[in-house]
C-alpha cells in the first residue's frame, strides 16, 4: 500500500495511475470525501486529511510501505515563509509518527539555491525532512510544461503570449508532470538507505519561442512570445492580486539568470512539449 498526497493534481495523479497500473494498493490522502470518490471508484483507500492537521496525516501515512509527499502551492507566501514552516513541520510530525517504510518528497530544480527566492520554500521541506531517521528521496523536476496552460488564451486571442522568461531564446529545462508522476511511482517502489536526491527534465530543453511555435504549429495560426519587461513586473503582478511578489520575481530572475538550475546529472523524461500543448489545448476546449 502506498499513500499518496495531492492525488487530485497532476503530479499526484500520474504517481496514483502508474502505482495502480503496476497492480500496487493505493492509499489517497484527500481533503474530502468528494475529491476522493473518483479515486475510491478504481479501488483505492481513501484518508481525509488536510495539511494542516497532523494527526490525521499520521493516520493516513501509518502501515504503508511508502508514501509520496508534495506541499501545496504557494505563489504568494508572507515574507520569511511562514506558512511553508507550518506545513514542514506538521508533515515531518506525522511522517515521524507514521514511520513509513521510505518517502518519495516532490521538490524543484533549484532547492539548492542560496539566493533568497520563491523555491526557497521547498528548501525549507528538503531540510525538514532531511532529519527524519527513515528512507527519503527528494525529487527535484525542472519546470512543469504544463505552467503553458496559463498561455493557451493569449495565443488563441491574440496570438502574442507575454514571457516571463527571457531571453526568448534561452532553454529552460522543463518537464511534463506525466514524467514526473511517472517516476515518482517508480521510485517509490525501489528501496535504499538514507537520503537521496533525484533530478529530472524533459527530453530536450525548451525555449519560450519553441513554446510559441508548438502553438502556432497546434492552431495553424501565427503566434510569438513578446518579453514583459523586468521593471513593469512588480505593478503587474501587485494588480494581479498578489500581497508579496518578490519571490516569485526573484525565481523567474534565477531560471533567466541561470542561477536555477541542476545540482547534478538529471535524469531525462519521454514526454515531448508538443504532446504537452496539445494535451493543454484539449483541456481548454480548443482543437487541435
Amino acid at each position: 500500500m502506498y499513500a499518496v498526497m495531492g492525488i487530485t493534481g497532476q503530479v499526484g495523479g500520474a504517481v496514483a495511475r502508474t502505482l495502480l497500473s503496476a497492480g500496487q494498493s493505493v492509499r489517497a490522502v484527500v481533503r474530502s470525501a468528494e475529491k476522493g470518490a473518483p479515486w475510491a471508484a478504481q479501488g483505492c483507500q481513501v484518508a481525509l486529511a488536510d495539511v494542516d492537521d497532523g494527526q490525521a496525516l499520521a493516520q493516513a501515512f501509518s502501515a504503508v510501505e511508502g508514501v509520496f509527499i508534495m506541499m501545496p502551492s504557494n505563489f504568494d507566501p508572507s515574507p520569511g515563509f511562514p506558512e511553508a514552516r507550518q506545513v514542514v513541520e506538521t508533515l515531518r510530525a506525522a511522517l515521524e509518527q507514521a514511520r513509513p517504510a521510505k518517502v518519495v518528497c516532490l521538490s524543484t530544480i533549484g532547492a539548492q539555491a542560496v539566493q533568497p527566492n520563491l523555491l526557497n520554500q521547498l528548501q525549507l521541506l528538503e531540510q525538514g525532512l532531511s532529519t527524519l531517521d527513515l528512507p527519503v528521496t527528494f525529487l527535484r523536476p525542472g519546470w512543469f510544461m504544463e505552467n503553458a496552460l496559463w498561455d493557451v488564451a493569449a495565443a488563441v486571442e491574440t496570438g502574442v503570449i507575454p514571457s516571463f522568461l527571457q531571453p526568448l531564446d534561452k532553454p529552460v529545462p522543463m518537464i511534463a508532470t506525466a514524467d514526473v508522476g511517472r517516476l515518482a511511482a517508480q521510485l517509490l517502489q525501489e528501496s535504499w538507505s538514507g537520503k537521496r536526491v533525484v533530478e529530472l527534465e524533459g527530453p530536450e530543453r525548451v525555449t519560450p519561442e519553441q513554446i510559441a511555435g508548438g502553438f502556432a504549429e497546434l492552431l495553424g495560426k501565427p503566434v510569438r512570445m513578446e518579453v514583459v519587461v523586468r521593471d513593469t513586473w512588480q505593478a503587474l503582478f501587485t494588480t494581479q492580486g498578489m500581497n508579496n511578489p518578490l519571490p516569485r520575481m526573484q525565481m523567474i530572475d534565477g531560471f533567466n539568470e541561470g542561477w536555477i538550475e541542476f545540482a547534478g546529472m538529471p535524469r531525462k523524461g519521454e514526454v515531448p512539449l508538443r504532446s504537452v500543448l496539445k494535451d493543454l489545448l484539449v483541456r481548454s476546449g480548443v482543437s487541435a
